[in-house]
């Protein structure tokens, strides 16, 4: 008990020291630049006090929990030596982690909202409904398939760059062909897959992996995951634009 307290502990003063750049510089430009009092300045405290602790108990979590389970998961699945079910739980964990992240929920709903007032879409709940599940279905298949990607590199030993820069190939052929009005939905759908949730699972599935495989270097072939999870949704969302 006492040693997880010490831990939130250390884990407060660490979000608090990381939120107070943010803090000085919103009061510096209110104060000093605008000249105006803060409004709803106890509000304000409050909800600042509410992300430190959310942050804190976030951090504390991913130490914890996410990051060891991604790792022990990865390990264990290289030492059963069966590749067919680590690729599959390489696309379920990109898909599954993906398809719950909240950014993406929110972006997903405003292009939906955007499309419909833009004459896209028919502008109704059940239109716009349909065409944000299918843009996280999309963005979170896309995913999958970008993690599983990853996973067969870590294995098989492949140059990461020549991947990107294939990748990154693809998206500007498709910027080229898709409809104008998805190509900034579609490049913003490949920022907010790595957030709260799908980064630190899939980060910590990459470093496992390739500490259990013979032959990998954690620092070399561990990372890069998450370059293939905002890269593929760019496609994908493009793709799935044109079919509209």
């Amino acid at each position: 008990m006492k040693e997880l307290a010490v831990h939130l502990l250390t884990a407060l003063l660490e979000s608090t020291r990381d939120l107070l750049p943010i803090v000085a510089v919103i009061t510096f430009f209110q104060l000093a630049v605008l000249r105006q009092p803060i409004p709803d300045f106890l509000d304000l405290l409050m909800g600042t006090l509410l992300v430190v602790t959310g942050l804190t108990l976030f951090v504390h979590g991913l130490k914890t929990g996410l990051f060891p389970l991604g790792e022990s998961m990865a390990r264990d699945f290289a030492a059963k030596g069966s590749l067919s079910w680590l690729l599959l739980f390489a696309f379920a964990l990109g898909f599954g982690a993906t398809v719950a992240e909240p950014a993406l929920i929110a972006v997903a709903d405003e292009a939906a909202k955007i499309a419909a007032n833009g004459g896209m879409i028919a502008d109704n709940d059940a239109a716009r409904a349909d065409y944000a599940y299918g843009l996280r279905l999309t963005v979170a298949i896309s995913v999958g398939v970008a993690i599983l990607i990853g996973v067969l590199r870590i294995i098989r030993g492949w140059p990461i760059q020549y991947l990107i820069i294939g990748g990154y190939s693809g998206v500007i052929g498709m910027t080229a062909i898709a409809p104008k009005e998805i190509i900034g939905i579609a490049y913003d759908s490949g920022g907010v897959t790595t957030s709260t949730i799908t980064v630190p699972l899939v980060t910590a599935l990459g470093v496992g992996l390739a500490s259990a495989i013979q032959g990998r270097n954690p620092m070399v072939d561990g990372f890069g995951l998450i370059a293939f999870a905002s890269l593929t949704p760019i496609i994908f969302v493009m793709g799935y634009g044109m079919m509209l």
